[in-house]
């Protein structure tokens, strides 16, 4: 595979690796913190929610799990200079899996997805699901230790790596939970009875903070990722590196409009009888909008993927 193909390649498996893991992380963050408070009854709507949300965890699991084995072939291909076909020998595979630290943490991520498979089978019983959430934090946050952060070092390595571990966990929570966010509000239009509508008012209330402690932890790592990494503002500005990141920022701005539309503007509404014009123009534009959130969140990945590939600012601009 020439050079530039595989870069593409590897750039475009690690962005759908990623959306795979924020899922994962995502759902089970959404059912632990909005879904299970907000759902004091056993009944129909319990069910389905549930059920949605399981169906989600599963989904990103797969994507991940395929992307991440694709992910270790491609890496052992760069690794290693060859081909794709000639790395993927036993020596050399073994080499990559045993002998580096991109191995030795996916190594870690492998056990990490079969405990979390292991708990969405066994799904129903009260015990799987904190080891499952526990998993998919894992899953998340050691792919801090496949990146820039994995390769600092000393007391500003350690820095790096916890800030960009939480950063990600935040991403999860905000971009991964937009999903069964979104799911709901979509059940919520088309049941229009009390439960629905007292369900897709709590879960926008708890969501809502959810997404205020996700966007304080990711501005909060942000600055600390981008002190690192860029170092300067000529770094921000100079360097391919520090324009792109710029990007995210630009699009992480737009994400956040959009999230402060949702609480201040939509969320009230939802407070209204299930029949008031007005809460249903709300769950419309609620859905709509995370909808739109997500498609941003997609490009944001895809960015992050780059930049993962890409020499960090600092060494060219000081």
């Amino acid at each position: 595979m020439p050079g530039d193909a595989a870069n593409v390649s590897l750039i475009v498996v690690r962005a759908i690796h990623f959306v795979g893991t924020a899922i994962t992380a995502g759902v089970l963050i959404f059912r632990a913190v909005v879904a299970e408070p907000a759902l004091h009854s056993a009944g129909d709507v319990r069910v389905v929610v549930m059920a949605q949300i399981v169906r989600a965890a599963w989904l990103g699991l797969a994507i991940a799990v395929a992307s991440g084995a694709v992910w270790v072939l491609l890496q052992a291909a760069a690794m290693s200079g060859l081909s794709l076909r000639e790395a993927v020998t036993p020596d050399i595979l073994s080499t990559v899996v045993t002998q580096t630290q991109f191995g030795m943490v996916s190594e870690i991520r492998v056990v990490l997805a079969i405990v979390l498979a292991a708990c969405l089978i066994y799904d129903r019983l009260p015990l799987a699901q904190p080891p499952a959430l526990a998993s998919g934090l894992g899953l998340v946050a050691s792919i801090a230790w496949t990146g820039h952060a994995g390769s600092s070092v000393g007391d500003v390595g350690n820095i790096h790596v916890t800030a960009d571990a939480l950063h990600l966990i935040a991403a999860a929570a905000w971009l991964g939970g937009l999903v069964p966010f979104v799911l709901l509000l979509a059940e919520a239009r088309r049941n229009q009875d009390h439960a629905w509508a007292a369900l897709a008012a709590q879960a926008a209330r708890r969501f809502s903070s959810l997404g205020m402690v996700s966007v304080g932890t990711i501005l909060a790592t942000g600055i600390v990722n981008a002190w690192i990494l860029v170092g300067s503002f000529k770094g921000l500005i100079a360097t391919e590196y520090g324009r792109l990141l710029m990007l995210k920022i630009f699009l992480f701005m737009i994400m956040l409009a959009f999230a402060a539309i949702n609480r201040f503007w939509l969320t009230p509404d939802l407070a209204l009888p299930p029949d008031n014009e007005a809460r249903l123009k709300a769950v419309r534009r609620l859905t709509r909008n995370g909808g739109i959130e997500i498609a941003f969140g997609l490009a944001i990945f895809a960015i992050v993927a780059v930049l993962g590939t890409l020499h960090p600012a600092v060494h060219f601009a000081n």
